[in-house]
């Protein structure tokens, strides 16, 4: 199997890093009613995208500091894909063809039950986005619709959850956001989060693991002790 080392912030992430909310069947229906009223007015039409800005990525193995006002975070255990071709309006085929590999990526998300705008504060504090530690080739990947998703709390499995459970899947998804803005090499793309994300704070050590990716680990700990 190819792989490379993956660093956020080097060359083969020289892009921006994009989210999707709403892309697990369950999240979906978990709303219930709620999707068709205000400011849902229906499901979504496309993809529902937020940006992990540049100062929540970090690498495999590195201290995440929590903020002195926050005391969990979700393990938002997820897949992460590399694009290595620019795709403007482009089919499922052609956005498959322009995956580079694929990454392990924790999207930490401080709770919050709103979804009516961009979750800025609960997303992109510093740290909340470990990524890596490699890249795997697409081609060594042929069907990742097929994978599980685990998030380990301190080495215990909390939860699992399969990319089948996507309301679209990889290629779709690539194809579907393209068609109102473009993706350039180095983009990052996280696929979806399970609305079942464990709990964690500091002191635990947290980790996403996907069968032929491995396992990308981070401990957690508290603004004071980053201090000391």
């Amino acid at each position: 199997m190819t792989s490379v080392t993956l660093r956020p912030g080097g060359r083969l992430l020289s892009g921006a890093v994009y989210g999707c909310l709403l892309n697990v069947q369950d999240e979906l229906d978990r709303l219930g009613d709620a999707i068709n009223e205000a400011p849902y007015n229906g499901a979504p039409t496309g993809p529902v995208m937020y940006v992990k800005t540049p100062n929540t990525q970090v690498a495999d193995g590195t201290p995440v500091v929590l903020p002195a006002d926050v005391d969990l975070v979700r393990v938002g255990a997820t897949l992460g894909v590399v694009i290595k071709d620019t795709l403007t309006r482009a089919s499922a085929d052609q956005a498959r063809a322009a995956i580079s590999g694929y990454t392990l990526v924790n999207d930490l998300t401080v709770p919050h039950d709103s979804l009516f705008r961009q979750p800025l504060k609960q997303k992109c504090r510093d740290g909340f986005c470990p990524i890596g530690p490699c890249l795997v080739d697409a081609a060594d990947l042929p069907d990742p619709d097929g994978l599980t998703v685990r998030a380990l709390v301190n080495g215990e499995c909390r939860q699992q959850w399969r990319l089948a459970e996507l309301v679209r899947p990889v290629a779709t998804l690539l194809a579907d956001i393209s068609d109102f803005t473009s993706l350039y090499p180095g983009d990052l793309i996280l696929v979806g989060m399970s609305p079942d994300a464990p709990l964690a704070g500091a002191g635990d050590t947290v980790a996403v693991e996907i069968d032929g990716l491995g396992r990308l680990e981070n401990p957690l700990i508290s603004e004071g002790e980053s201090a000391r």
